[in-house]
C-alpha cells in the first residue's frame, strides 16, 4: 500500500464529515432540526449500504469502481442540496399528503446517494488493504476530525451555502490522485464546477418558502441562518434565526430621556419597576439578541448592563456592523443601510454602562456570585440547532433545575429574575420550585410569581431573593387592574376566581400530582437531561389528516420520539435484514460473534459520541467551539489510537474505555464545577484534556476486529454503520427519558459486551 490510499481515505472522510455538519445547518434552517435529524440519519445509512454492495455484488470490487464511486459521490454532493430545495418539501403537510411523503423519500435518496458511493469507495480500500487497517482507519478518523474544523471555518468565512459546494472539492482531489493521467481532466473539471457553484451558492440554495416581509440582509454561518427585514415605517428591524426564533432591533436616536423611548409598546414586557428598586441597578440580559433588553435597561436608568448572547454575530452587527452578509434578491434599495446597525441604533452597545459578552449564558453566570440585581430573559429558545452533526438534537442549558440554582446564586441579596416564555412556563415553574428546595430556601412558594399576558400570549416567571409582597406583585410587571385584565394578570398567586389554573395547581399540589392531567410533559429538567423543548407524550400520538405536523412539541405531540422510532424501525426492519443477506451466499462469512462485535462497537461509539457532544456543551458552551473541541478531539484522538491499536492488548483497551465512562458518569458534574469558572479557552483546553484519552482507546476496537475478519471488512463495515445509526437513535430515546448518565451506562455495557466477544474470538 502506498500513501495514495491513505490520502484518498483522509480526503474522502474530510468531505463526508464536513458534508454532515453543513447539511445539518442547511436542513435545520430549511426543515427545522428534528426533521433534519430524520433526513440525515437515514441518509447516512447509505454509507453502510455502499459497503454492503461490495459484499453482495463482487464485481463492484475493482479499482475502477472505486474511482467511479469517488466521482459519483462528489457529483451528488454538488447537486444534492439544490435538488432538495427545488422539490418544495414541507414537513408540516406530511401526514395529509402522499405526494409529500413521496418527496420525503426522494429527499432521503438524493442525500444518501453521496454517502452510498463513498461507502463503496471506503469498503474497497479497506478490503484490498486490510492488513494495514490501523493506518487506513487512522486516516479515516483524522480526515473526519479535520473535516469538523474545515466545515466550521468554511461556513464562517464563506457562509453555509457556499461551503455546501466547496465541500465536494476534497473528494475530487482524491479522484485526481487515483485517475490515470488522461482522465485527470474529469475531476479537475468538477473542481472548477464546484467552485463555480459555490460562487452562486446563495441563489442555488434559496428557499421557496414565502417570507412575511422581504429580507434586506442575510447571514449564514456555522451557528445560524439569520435573515433581517425592515418593518413598515422602518421603526424596527426584525431578525429571524433558522426560520424559527425572532429578535427585534429597534431604531433608536440615542436620547435615553425621551418618553417614547420607554413606551411599553416598545418593550412589550417592561422591567422598569424592577430596575427602579435599586439605586445602581446591575442588569443582566440573558440572550440579548438584537439588544431591545439593553435599550430598556439604559432608558430605565440601570447603572451597569451586561448583554450576553451566545451568537457572536448579533454582537458584531450591533457594535461594528458586518459586511459579510448578502443581499436578498427582493431589494437593492437599502444597500446603504445594510451594514449600519450601529448607526441605526445610535451605537447604544458602546455606551459606557454596557458590557457586551459573546458567550453561553450559563458559562457566564457561573462566574458571578451575588452580582446582579435584575436578570432578564426574554423568549430565549432551546430548539435552535447548532452545527453539532446529524446525530445530535441540540439543546442548551438555560432551562434546567441547576440553571435556576445558578440564577439564584448570581442574584444580589434583593435581586430579581424575570424569565418569559411562550410555551415552557409549566416546566419552568416545576424547576424553579425544585431549585429553591434544593438550595434550602425557606418557603419557596413565597419567592416566585407567574404572570399571564393574554394579548401577547406570553407567560412571565418572577423570582425574588426576598419574599414577594402582595402590593409589589400588583405593580412589578404592569399595574394589575380589572380594566387591563387582558394585558396582564397573576396566575400565581391567583385570586379566587383564577385559582384553577395549571400554575397555581403546580405550586399548591406539586408537579407530580398535576402531570397526569396535562397533555404536555412538565417534569423538571436537569443538566443531566436538559431537553426542555421535548414536551410531547406518547399518549398524544395521533395522525389526523387535517392536522399539520408542527415542528414543536408545545401541544404534546411526541414529534421527536416519533421521528427517532421511525429511524429505528427503518434500521431494524430494513437495514439490518439486508446486512444478513450475505449469509445466504456461499463462501466465507462473518461468525455470529464477529457480527455482534462490530454491531456493538458501532452502537457504542455513536452512543458515546452523541452524549459527549451534548454533555460537554455545559462546560464549553453550546456554540461552534464546543463542536470543534468535542467532536474534533474525539475523532482525532481515535485516529491516533487506531495507529497504535496493535501495540496495546485488547483487555487493556476495553478496560480503559469502561473505566473512563464510569468516571464520567460519577465525576462529570464536578468537572463542571472545577473548570466552569474559567475563561472559554481554558474550558476548551480542559475538554480536550478530558476527552482525548477516551478517544484514543475508542479508536482501537474496530481495527482490532478487522484483524480477525480480514477481507470480510466490507461486511463488518456495513454492520458497524447500521449499528451506529441505531445507537444514536436508541440513545436519544434513553437520554430524553432518563438522562445522559443512563445513556453512558448503555454505552459502557455495549463496550463491555464487545470486550467479552473479543476475548471469545481470540480464544477461538
Amino acid at each position: 500500500m502506498d500513501r495514495k490510499q491513505t490520502y484518498t481515505i483522509a480526503l474522502l472522510s474530510f468531505s463526508l464529515l464536513s458534508l454532515e455538519l453543513i447539511w445539518t445547518r442547511i436542513l435545520a434552517a430549511e426543515f427545522f432540526y428534528t426533521f433534519a435529524f430524520l433526513v440525515l440519519s437515514l441518509a447516512i445509512l447509505g454509507l453502510g449500504l455502499g459497503a454492503l454492495t461490495l459484499r453482495l455484488i463482487p464485481r463492484v470490487d475493482t479499482m475502477r469502481s472505486m474511482r467511479n464511486s469517488l466521482l459519483l459521490g462528489g457529483i451528488m454532493i454538488l447537486i444534492g442540496p439544490p435538488l432538495v430545495y427545488r422539490l418544495g418539501m414541507s414537513f408540516s403537510a406530511l401526514t395529509g399528503s402522499l405526494a409529500m411523503l413521496g418527496k420525503l423519500i426522494l429527499v432521503i435518496l438524493i442525500l444518501s446517494s453521496s454517502f452510498y458511493f463513498c461507502g463503496i469507495t471506503l469498503a474497497i480500500l479497506f478490503k484490498r488493504f486490510h492488513v494495514n487497517i490501523s493506518n487506513l482507519y487512522m486516516a479515516d478518523l483524522l480526515g473526519a476530525g479535520l473535516g469538523v474544523i474545515g466545515a466550521i471555518i468554511s461556513m464562517n468565512i464563506f457562509s453555509t451555502p457556499v461551503a455546501a459546494f466547496l465541500v465536494g472539492i476534497p473528494i475530487f482531489v482524491a479522484a485526481m490522485l487515483n485517475s490515470e493521467r488522461l482522465f485527470k481532466i474529469i475531476p479537475a473539471t468538477l473542481i472548477l464546477l464546484a467552485m463555480g457553484a459555490s460562487y452562486n451558492g446563495h441563489s442555488l440554495l434559496k428557499s421557496a418558502k414565502p417570507e412575511r416581509l422581504p429580507s434586506i440582509y442575510q447571514h449564514w454561518d456555522a451557528m445560524a441562518q439569520i435573515k433581517m427585514f425592515a418593518y413598515p415605517g422602518d421603526e424596527a428591524r426584525g431578525m429571524v434565526i433558522d426560520n424559527a426564533a425572532n429578535t427585534p432591533v429597534y431604531g433608536f436616536d440615542g436620547d435615553f430621556s425621551l418618553p417614547d423611548s420607554a413606551s411599553e409598546d416598545l418593550w412589550g414586557i417592561p422591567a422598569g419597576d424592577l430596575i427602579r428598586q435599586f439605586e445602581s441597578c446591575r442588569f443582566l440580559s440573558l440572550g440579548a439578541g438584537g439588544g431591545a433588553d439593553v435599550i430598556q435597561a439604559l432608558v430605565e436608568g440601570a447603572a451597569e448592563v451586561h448583554a450576553v448572547e451566545v451568537n457572536p454575530w448579533f454582537n458584531k452587527m450591533l457594535t461594528e456592523g458586518d459586511s459579510q452578509g448578502y443581499l436578498s434578491s427582493y431589494t437593492d434599495t437599502l444597500s446603504s443601510e445594510l451594514v449600519t446597525l450601529p448607526e441605526y441604533t445610535s451605537q447604544f452597545y458602546k455606551d459606557s454602562r454596557v458590557t457586551v459578552v459573546s458567550e453561553d449564558a450559563r458559562a457566564f453566570i457561573r462566574r458571578h456570585t451575588s452580582r446582579f440585581d435584575v436578570i432578564y430573559s426574554l423568549s430565549s429558545n432551546t430548539f435552535a440547532a447548532l452545527a453539532s452533526g446529524s446525530f445530535a438534537l441540540a439543546e442548551n442549558y438555560l432551562f434546567t433545575t441547576e440553571a435556576f440554582q445558578d440564577y439564584w446564586t448570581a442574584l444580589s441579596d434583593s435581586g430579581y429574575l424575570m424569565m418569559e416564555h411562550q410555551f415552557y412556563m409549566p416546566r419552568l415553574v416545576s424547576e424553579a420550585l425544585l431549585a429553591l428546595d434544593n438550595l434550602g430556601v425557606e418557603q419557596p412558594k413565597t419567592h416566585i410569581a407567574i404572570y399571564n399576558l393574554p394579548n401577547m400570549r406570553r407567560k412571565v416567571l418572577l423570582m425574588s431573593k426576598r419574599a414577594l409582597e402582595t402590593d409589589f406583585l400588583q405593580i412589578a410587571l404592569r399595574d394589575i387592574t380589572s380594566e387591563n385584565h387582558d394585558d396582564v394578570h397573576l396566575v400565581y398567586p391567583a385570586v379566587d376566581s383564577l385559582r384553577d389554573n395549571i400554575y397555581q395547581r403546580i405550586v399548591d399540589q406539586g408537579w407530580k400530582q398535576v402531570a397526569d392531567s396535562l397533555a404536555i410533559d412538565i417534569s423538571p429538567n436537569s443538566d443531566n437531561r436538559p431537553f426542555a423543548a421535548q414536551m410531547g407524550l406518547w399518549r398524544n400520538l395521533s395522525f389526523d389528516k387535517e392536522a399539520r405536523l408542527l415542528p414543536y412539541e408545545f401541544r404534546g405531540f411526541p414529534l421527536t420520539k416519533m421521528i427517532v422510532v421511525i429511524i429505528m424501525l427503518v434500521v431494524l426492519v430494513l437495514i439490518f435484514p439486508i446486512t444478513l443477506m450475505p449469509y445466504l451466499k456461499k463462501g466465507p462469512g462473518l461468525s455470529l460473534n464477529h457480527y455482534a462485535y462490530f454491531a456493538m462497537i458501532g452502537f457504542a461509539y455513536m452512543s458515546v459520541e452523541l452524549i459527549l457532544m451534548q454533555q460537554f456543551t455545559l462546560l464549553v458552551g453550546p456554540s461552534m467551539y464546543s463542536v470543534a473541541a468535542i467532536l474534533m478531539t474525539l475523532l482525532i484522538s481515535s485516529g491516533i489510537g487506531s495507529r497504535y491499536s496493535s501495540t496495546i492488548e485488547s483487555k487493556m483497551v476495553f478496560f480503559a474505555i469502561i473505566a473512563w465512562l464510569f468516571l464520567d458518569i460519577v465525576l462529570f458534574k464536578y468537572f463542571v464545577i472545577l473548570f466552569g469558572d474559567f475563561e472559554q479557552s481554558i474550558r476548551i483546553g480542559a475538554t480536550i484534556f478530558l476527552v482525548s484519552p477516551l478517544g484514543f482507546f475508542m479508536g482501537m476496537p474496530f481495527p482490532k476486529g478487522v484483524r480477525h475478519v480480514g477481507p470480510l471488512v466490507d461486511w463488518s463495515f456495513a454492520v458497524n454503520g447500521a449499528a451506529s445509526v441505531l445507537g444514536s437513535t436508541v440513545t436519544i430515546l434513553i437520554v430524553i427519558s432518563w438522562g445522559y448518565s443512563i445513556g453512558l451506562v448503555v454505552g459502557l455495557l455495549c463496550y463491555a459486551g464487545a470486550g467479552l466477544l473479543m476475548w471469545r474470538n481470540s480464544r477461538a
